[in-house]
């Protein structure tokens, strides 16, 4: 794979897609362990969606094998987002979207909505928030993919809300096979769509910052010391998340 082609199409459309990235026996040891955790999340929250009608958003946890070093530190994934952004990156966000049937069209929105400069929203900034996404199942238009539009993330925000709301930019759906890795800015206007069958649909979400940027945008779980631990002083370094005994 050409990274910098990938990195010149991350900065000119908002988003690049890497086919068949991750191997399947790692996307299958994670989706046969999540299942559980999103029962056991809707037992609680299913009438209280935080994302729209039956649409919901969890951290994830960082226990094996839902979470898997290959998803954080994959040399090539990580090689992007660095060329897209710097070499000292870390990462602060780990969740799940999860549509389930009955889940509606989103408004098109973008991520992180508050200005780093407010008193300049618009001005025109080297990315510092990058979003790395997987499915857990195969996506396909009925599953509810997220559609982007492609180059409103270099935009003025209104500028951009009008083109997509006109159909002057068309909204683009993602399908993805199950190891498919999608990058992309936040900032480009995307929404969730309809999931019109049984089966719910898990898009991981790990979120890459710029070091000196920091929010508190995403509920997030805490990594077990066990698990820290297992880390090299390099993986330590690239995670941002609150450590536990």
């Amino acid at each position: 794979m050409d990274t910098g082609e990938k990195v010149a199409e991350l900065r000119d459309q908002g988003f690049c897609l890497l086919r068949a990235h991750y191997p399947e026996p790692l996307i299958a040891a994670c989706r046969n362990a999540f299942w559980p955790v999103l029962s056991d999340y809707l037992d609680k929250h299913r009438d209280a969606p935080n994302r729209g009608p039956h649409r919901h958003f969890l951290p994830m946890p960082f226990e094996p094998p839902c979470f898997a070093p290959e998803f954080f530190f994959d040399s090539e994934v990580v090689s992007i987002v660095r060329q897209a952004m710097e070499d000292r990156i870390v990462a602060d966000q780990w969740g799940c979207d999860v549509p389930l049937k009955g889940a509606i069209n989103q408004e098109p929105h973008i991520d992180y909505r508050r200005p780093l400069f407010p008193e300049a929203a618009d001005l025109a900034l080297p990315s510092y928030v990058l979003v790395v996404s997987f499915g857990l199942i195969d996506i396909t238009l009925a599953h509810g993919p997220i559609e982007i539009a492609p180059g409103t993330h270099r935009m003025p925000r209104e500028d951009a809300r009008r083109a997509v709301e006109l159909g002057e930019i068309k909204l683009q759906p993602v399908l993805m096979r199950s190891g498919d890795v999608l990058i992309r800015h936040p900032w480009a206007f995307h929404r969730g769509t309809p999931n019109t069958t049984d089966l719910p649909r898990p898009l991981l979400t790990i979120r890459y910052v710029r070091r000196w940027y920091a929010d508190d945008s995403r509920e997030v779980n805490a990594i077990s010391r066990r698990v820290w631990e297992s880390f090299s002083p390099e993986q330590r370094a690239m995670m941002r998340f609150p450590i536990v005994d």
